[in-house]
C-alpha cells in the first residue's frame, strides 16, 4: 500500500509539473500580446472557471475566512499569480524558455533558506553547499544567455532584463509558497482545493482590473492572433491553473513533504523540454551542466531538511 501510494503521489508531481511547465509556452504561442495581456487572458478565465466550481459551496466555504484570510487571499493572489507571471513572461521574451525555467525553478533552495529560522530548520552550514550550487548553475545559464545575445549592448541589456524578471519570478513565487503554506496551515476547515479555488476566484478580481490598462495599451490584432490569445489563455487557465494544481494537491496528499519539493524539479525540466521542442533544438553542454546541477541543488537542499538529517546535525552539536 505504500508503495502504491509512493508511485501515485510521483505520477501526480509529475503530471503536475508536465502541465505547469507549459506555462513558458505562453509568450511564444502568443507572442503579440504583452505580459499585461497575457496575464489577464490567463487569470480571467481562471477566475471565471474556478468561481463555476466553487459556487456550489461558496457560502459554506468562505464561512471559515475572516478579513485576515481575505486580506492573506488577496497578495497571495498577486504575489504567486499576477505578478509572478507578469515577471515571467518578460523573462521568457527577453532571456528565453530554458533560463527563465532554470532560475524559477530554483524555488525549493529558496524557500529552504527563507524557512532556516523556523522550528525544527537544519543550521545554515547544512544548506549552505546546495545553494551555492544553485547560484552556480544560475550563473552558468545567465553566462550562457549573455553569451548567446550576439555581444550587443542592445541585446545583452535585453538579456539583463530577461534574468533579472526571472530572479524577480523566483522570489515572487517563494514568498508565495511558504505564505500558502502557512495560511492553509491556519484554516484547517477550509480544503487545499477550496483554498486553490478561492486564490483563483481573487486573482480573477485581480485580472479584471489589470484588463482594463492592458486592453487599452493593445495594438490591432488579426484574428489569427485573437485566436492564439484566448487559445493560449484559456488552455493555460484549465491545464495549469485547475488540472495542474488538482494533480498537484493529490501528490500533497500522498508523498511526504520530503518527496513532494522533489517533485517541483518536474515542472523545470520539461519547461527545458517543451523549449527545446520549441526552438527545434538539443540543449547546449552548459544548459545540460546548469541542469544537472539544479537537480542535484533541490534535492540536496530537500534531503538537508528532512527529520532524521536534522536530528543527526542536533545530535552532533
Amino acid at each position: 500500500m505504500t508503495q502504491s501510494r509512493r508511485f501515485w503521489g510521483v505520477a501526480s508531481g509529475m503530471a503536475a509539473g508536465a502541465l505547469w511547465g507549459l506555462v513558458f509556452l505562453a509568450p511564444k504561442v502568443a507572442p503579440e500580446a504583452s505580459p499585461m495581456m497575457l496575464t489577464a487572458g490567463r487569470y480571467l478565465a481562471y477566475g471565471l472557471i474556478a468561481a463555476l466550481l466553487i459556487a456550489p459551496r461558496w457560502r459554506r466555504v468562505t464561512a471559515a475566512l475572516d478579513f485576515k484570510a481575505w486580506r492573506a487571499l488577496a497578495w497571495l493572489s498577486l504575489a504567486g499569480n499576477i505578478v509572478y507571471f507578469v515577471f515571467l513572461v518578460v523573462s521568457v521574451h527577453f532571456a528565453g524558455v530554458g533560463a527563465s525555467a532554470l532560475i524559477v525553478g530554483m524555488v525549493p533552495v529558496v524557500v529552504a533558506l527563507w524557512g532556516l529560522k523556523d522550528k525544527d530548520s537544519p543550521p545554515l552550514s547544512r544548506v549552505a553547499p546546495p545553494i551555492a550550487v544553485a547560484a552556480l548553475a544560475v550563473g552558468l545559464i545567465g553566462w550562457e544567455s549573455l553569451s548567446q545575445s550576439g555581444g550587443t549592448s542592445h541585446d545583452g541589456g535585453q538579456t539583463l532584463i530577461g534574468l533579472a524578471c526571472a530572479l524577480a519570478a523566483l522570489l515572487s513565487w517563494s514568498a508565495f509558497a511558504v505564505g500558502n503554506s502557512r495560511w492553509m496551515g491556519r484554516l484547517p476547515d477550509v480544503s487545499p482545493h477550496d483554498w486553490s479555488l478561492l486564490t483563483g476566484v481573487v486573482t480573477g478580481g485581480f485580472a479584471l482590473l489589470l484588463a482594463v490598462p492592458a486592453v487599452l495599451t493593445m495594438g490591432v490584432w488579426s484574428g489569427e492572433a485573437w485566436v492564439r490569445f484566448l487559445g493560449v489563455s484559456v488552455g493555460v487557465a484549465v491545464f495549469a491553473s485547475i488540472i495542474g494544481n488538482a494533480f498537484w494537491n493529490q501528490a500533497s496528499r500522498l508523498l511526504p513533504l520530503t518527496m513532494l519539493g522533489q517533485m517541483i524539479v518536474s515542472e523545470t525540466l520539461f519547461a527545458f523540454l517543451y523549449g527545446f521542442l520549441w526552438e527545434g533544438r538539443g540543449p547546449t553542454v552548459i544548459e545540460i551542466v546548469a541542469m544537472i546541477l539544479m537537480v542535484i541543488s533541490v534535492v540536496w537542499c530537500v534531503r538537508a531538511h528532512r527529520p532524521a538529517a536534522i536530528a543527526a546535525v542536533e545530535s552532533e552539536h
